[in-house]
C-alpha cells in the first residue's frame, strides 16, 4: 500500500483576528507538492494575510497549519500547541521563501549582493559559493548582465527579478508570491510572470495572490476564491474562471475578467 503524499501546505479551520477584526473565518485547504496555487479575491478578503501565516509572520489565531508535514510555529505535545521559539521559527522558514509586492531589496547592495545575503549570513556559506550559486539565479531570471547594479538602477520588473532570485537563493521547498505585479507597470508585468512560469515548469510548489487572471488559467493546477475570510469556491483555474458556480464569484470575475 502506498502511502499518502503530505501535502506541502494544509490548512484546517484557520482564522486569524486583529483586535476585533476578524479577517480568516475558517480557512481549510491543502496545496500538493509540486502544485501552482492561486489565491483571488477583492482587496481586503484575506489573501495576502492567509499567505503570511503560512510563514508564521502573522500568528494564527486557531487551528492548525502545517508545511510539508510540520506545523507552522507550533509544536504538539499531547493535544495542546505550544509556540516555537523565534529562532525555531526562523529556521522553518529558510524553507518559505516569500516574494512581496514591494522588492523590499538592500538599497546600498547590487543585485548580486542582495542574492548572496541571506546564505551567508543564515546559513553560513561562504562568500564564494553565494556569489557563485547568485549570478546563476540571476542569470536564471534574466539579469546575468544586471549583477553588478544597485536596485535604484534597475526598474521595478527587474528589481522584483532579483527579489524572487532572492528568494531562490535559500533554496525554499515553497514559493510564496504576495501580488509580486501589483506595484509594476503594466508593460513590466510579464516579464516578471514569464520567471514564475519557469519555476512552475521546474516543478517548484507556489502559493500566489494575484489579480493575473491570465497567469492562473494558464499556469495555475488550483485556484481559490476568497471573500471576506473565507473560501467561496475552488477548483482548476480554468473551471472557476470560464463557469463559476458561486454569485459572489461571479460578480468579482464580472469586473476583473
Amino acid at each position: 500500500m502506498t502511502t499518502p503524499a503530505v501535502p506541502m501546505v494544509k490548512a484546517e479551520g484557520v482564522h486569524k483576528s486583529f483586535g476585533h477584526a476578524h479577517i480568516l473565518k475558517g480557512i481549510d485547504l491543502e496545496v500538493a507538492a509540486g502544485e501552482v496555487f492561486c489565491l483571488v479575491g477583492p482587496s481586503g478578503s484575506g489573501k495576502s494575510t492567509f499567505l503570511r501565516c503560512i510563514n508564521h509572520l502573522e500568528k494564527i489565531s486557531a487551528g492548525r497549519l502545517s508545511v510539508d508535514g510540520h506545523l507552522v510555529g507550533y509544536r504538539q505535545k499531547g493535544d495542546k500547541l505550544y509556540e516555537l521559539k523565534e529562532r525555531e521559527v526562523a529556521a522553518q522558514r529558510r524553507d518559505i521563501g516569500m516574494v512581496f509586492q514591494r522588492f523590499n531589496l538592500f538599497p546600498h547592495m547590487t543585485a548580486v549582493e542582495n542574492v548572496m545575503e541571506a546564505p551567508v549570513q543564515v546559513k553560513g556559506e561562504s562568500k564564494t559559493a553565494a556569489r557563485e550559486r547568485a549570478l546563476k539565479l540571476l542569470e536564471r531570471v534574466g539579469l546575468g548582465n544586471r549583477t553588478d547594479n544597485y536596485p535604484s538602477q534597475l526598474s521595478g520588473g527587474q528589481q522584483q527579478r532579483v527579489a524572487i532570485a532572492r528568494a531562490l537563493a535559500m533554496e525554499p521547498k515553497l514559493m510564496l508570491f504576495d501580488e509580486p505585479t501589483s506595484a509594476l507597470d503594466p508593460e513590466l508585468v510579464g516579464e516578471v510572470l514569464d520567471v514564475m512560469r519557469g519555476l512552475a515548469e521546474d516543478g517548484m510548489t507556489m502559493v500566489v495572490v494575484t489579480h493575473e487572471m491570465g497567469f492562473a488559467r494558464e499556469v495555475g493546477d488550483s485556484l481559490v476564491f476568497m471573500d471576506d475570510g473565507v473560501v467561496v469556491e475552488s477548483g482548476h483555474p480554468r473551471d472557476v474562471l470560464t463557469d463559476p458556480q458561486h454569485e459572489r464569484t461571479k460578480a468579482f470575475l464580472s469586473k476583473v475578467l
